[in-house]
Order: structure tokens, then sequence, then C-alpha cells
């Protein structure tokens, strides 16, 4: 004899309702209740009730096992999600800056530190001050135009910017990076000669020095350190700190996309405004893992 139909309602918190016929030849039939709790929004939980062929449900423990297993099932993803956090905030320790690098080494220091040594050494020898009088006018011949051109070089030089790492943005950097990203990088973190600033011959491009609708040479913004990190959608970022204290946010904002433009493809140009007269230029790679 088959037993009638069973029709279930949902709860007060909402839920939908389920119309299950039994089979004739099983002993017990699954009834699923399917609720969408409003105190937990974005939750829908889907509880199976078992029934006998006489209409009646289990015992509680089979409900409040069910619960508790789908309190079991959220906790350990609470859980899961926290360790991911976790680990992202654990990756964003600086990395020092300790490597070494001729970049990172002034010509103009070493030149001018070995002219005006030969030039000392060589005026001693040869007023018989310091041994190796043979050897003066060698050392004097060879001493001041290496004095000359280290001055020259120090007072050309434009030293490198500082620049923070994250580390998470060095891990993505040999990948994700594009290699106009990593041309930057490496031009404003050594020691250049002749320039005025750098990224001169961009500022030039984008903000048209001296030309209609562009700004005075006067104004131009300088940078001032450089900084790797990842964004929130993981992606790599290489932001550009700038000081300009003849300009305003709406100035960077409007010249957004030549920003894209110049340092593309494969990129996204982001404007931030901070304090002190700074703003931050984030050029932002497309490319991901």
């Amino acid at each position: 004899m088959s037993s009638p139909a069973v029709v279930c309602g949902g709860g007060g918190g909402g839920g939908g309702i389920t119309l299950c016929s039994p089979g004739l030849s099983a002993s017990t039939f699954k009834l699923r209740v399917s609720c969408a709790s409003s105190r937990t929004p974005g939750l829908n939980s889907s509880t199976v009730f078992v029934v006998n062929n006489q209409g009646r449900f289990l015992p509680k423990t089979h409900i409040i096992n069910r619960s508790r297993e789908l309190r079991l099932i959220v906790g350990a993803a609470e859980s899961t999600q926290s360790s991911s956090v976790a680990t992202v905030t654990a990756d964003k320790s600086l990395v020092p800056d300790d490597e070494f690098s001729l970049a990172k080494v002034s010509f103009g220091v070493i030149g001018l530190g070995v002219g005006v040594t030969l030039l000392s050494y060589g005026f001693g020898a040869y007023f018989n001050i310091l041994p190796g009088s043979e050897w003066s006018a060698l050392m004097l011949t060879y001493g001041f135009p290496l004095a000359i051109i280290g001055m020259a070089l120090k007072y050309a030089e434009l030293k490198p910017v500082p620049c923070l790492t994250y580390s998470d943005a060095q891990k993505l950097r040999e990948n994700c990076a594009t290699p106009i990203l990593k041309q930057v990088r490496s031009d404003v973190t050594r020691y250049r000669y002749g320039d005025e600033q750098h990224l001169d011959e961009a500022l030039k491009r984008i903000f048209q020095y001296g030309q209609g609708g562009g700004i005075p040479r006067r104004s131009a913004p300088t940078l001032q350190m450089i900084r790797e990190e990842v964004t929130e959608d993981g992606k790599y970022c290489l932001v550009l700190v700038f000081e300009a204290k003849a300009l305003e946010l709406s100035d960077f904002q409007q010249r957004q996309a030549k920003f894209a433009s110049f340092f593309g493809p494969g990129i996204t140009a982001e404007i931030v405004g901070g304090d002190q007269n700074l703003y931050e230029v984030r050029l932002i790679s497309n490319t991901t893992l």
C-alpha cells in the first residue's frame, strides 16, 4: 500500500515547498526541503528528512546531526579563508635592497677620488716629499684628466631614488611586470648622468612643457621614490611617487590616459593624491599568472 503524498512548508525565515510521493516498492522515501533563512543572508541549506511509510519523521537526533555537519562545513570554510588572508598578509614584508650592483656606484666619486689621489701623490713625489719621483710625471699626467672627468660626472650625476619592494610583488615581477616597467625600475634606481631628473623624457611628453595645454617646466613634478606592490586582485603594480608643489590632483588625473599610453602597452594607470604635495601614479600590469 502506498503512502499519501506529503507537503512540507518552509519555516518562518522563508523557504521552498516540496511535494514528494513515495515509491510503491520503497519502505522509506526522502523529503528534501530547501530553506533560505532571512537571518543568514546568502546561506542556502538543504536538509534531508527520512520518512517511513507511516508518515512519521525520524527522531530529532538526525536533524541535529545534519545541523552540526552544516556548522562544521561553514566553520571549515571560514578557517580556510582566514588562512589564505593570513598567508597574503605574511607576504607583505619589505625586501631589503642589499644587492650590490655597479649601477648603484657613483662614477663621479670614483673618478674624482682616483684623480685627486694621483695628483696629490704625484706632486708629493715631484717635490721629493714622497718616494717614487720617477713616477711623478705619469701620475700627474693621468691624475689631472681623471680629476676633471670625476668632477664633471659628479656635477651632472642624478642620484637613484629609493625603491620599496614587497615580497609578494618581487615574486610576480619576473613573470607579470612588462619589459617597460622593468626598465623604468632599473633606470630610476641607478645613477644617471646628464638628465635633469628621473623620467625626464616621459614627463616632458606627458605634461607638454611650455606647449598649449601643458605646464611650465619649472612646475614639473619630481620623482621621489617608487614602490612595488600587488593589487587586491593579485596584479603587479609599480607605484611612482611624485612631488609637485605647483600642481593639483586634477593636473595628474586629466593625463591619466597619457601615462597609460607612454608606459604601455599592457598596463593600466591610476592616479592617487596624497599629503604634502605628493601624488602617486600606479602602473598596474594586466599580465597575470
